[in-house]
């Protein structure tokens, strides 16, 4: 099961640590800069950028996760790159998140849900197009925008992470809102990924079917938690966004597991405020995420 591929590689390393491949053109060095004059040549050096970090980082970090908008400002190119990076970090061993934020109604959904999770099929032909271990999904329409993609899920041992309670300040305009029998929206929906995945549970207790719980909101994330208990957290919020470990603690179990938490400019964009080469400050600045996290969360498995 992905879920307990996952868990396994935080075990392994100590680690619950996603890094956000959200790579901006302007996040590179003035050298990488250099001479660009076209999408393609942003992508070439996007391309180029990630993939030393992910050499410097795949042995001390479980998983990356790879926000799709980063790369489609780029156009054609971008895309490919993206393509590129998805397909680097799962061959260094990584588990492969790709943040596109997908869902429709259900037979678009199918289609979104083949785009990265499972295959498409030409005449005799089946071929994957952005292929990924987890995409994440709205799940603001429902079953029927989700079912296909459990179904990709059972079928090619991949996974989902629906947004539940995210880390942007406004989200409360909706998911905070309390229902007539008095459970706030981010809960009742959780409650729907938890029965989502309920037939996705891997040896570790957790499904493929994982939410998006933002750091930035310790007391949501904690009624959650007690709440989902067979539920994988991807916590986004970390560093940049004003999440700090002690804020995100409640995200995880006595046993340390339950989440993983991404971490996107703090590690990307870590030279420009500590010097040295980029993807040494980025080792540098994962590093020290993983020693803040244990420090808070403790032993992990």
């Amino acid at each position: 099961m992905i879920a307990d591929r996952l868990i396994e590689g935080i075990i392994s390393m100590q680690n619950p640590t996603c890094v956000g491949l959200d790579t901006l053109f302007d996040y590179l060095p003035d050298e990488m800069k250099a001479g660009v004059k076209s999408f393609d040549g942003v992508a070439e050096r996007v391309f180029d950028f990630n993939k030393k970090l992910i050499d410097t980082l795949y042995d001390v970090v479980p998983s990356v996760k790879v926000q799709i908008a980063y790369y489609e400002m780029y156009g054609v190119a971008g895309m490919k790159a993206y393509e590129e990076t998805l397909k680097y970090a799962a061959e260094k061993g990584l588990v492969v998140i790709a943040d596109a934020k997908r869902n429709d109604i259900g037979s678009t959904a199918a289609c979104y849900a083949k785009t990265f999770l499972g295959e498409t099929q030409v005449n005799d032909i089946a071929a994957k197009a952005f292929p990924a271990d987890y995409v994440t999904v709205n799940g603001y329409l429902g079953t029927d925008g989700i079912a296909p993609f459990v179904d990709e899920c059972q079928k090619h041992d991949k996974g989902i992470f629906v947004l539940v309670k995210t880390s942007n300040p406004s989200g409360a305009e909706i998911q905070n809102v309390v229902l007539e029998n008095g459970v706030p929206m981010y809960e009742y929906v959780g409650g729907l990924v938890e029965k989502w995945g309920e037939s996705t549970i891997g040896k570790y207790g957790y499904s493929a079917v994982g939410a998006v719980v933002g750091a930035t909101h310790p007391t949501e994330a904690a009624r959650l938690r007690a709440v989902l208990p067979h539920t994988f957290f991807l916590i986004p919020g970390y560093g940049a966004q004003g999440g700090n470990a002690e804020m995100l603690k409640s995200c995880f179990g006595a046993n340390g597991l339950g989440g993983v938490v991404n971490n996107s400019r703090g590690i990307l964009c870590a030279y420009k405020k500590n010097g040295g080469t980029y993807y040494e400050a980025a080792r540098k600045a994962a590093l020290a995420m993983k020693d803040d996290l244990c420090s808070v969360i403790g032993k992990m498995g």
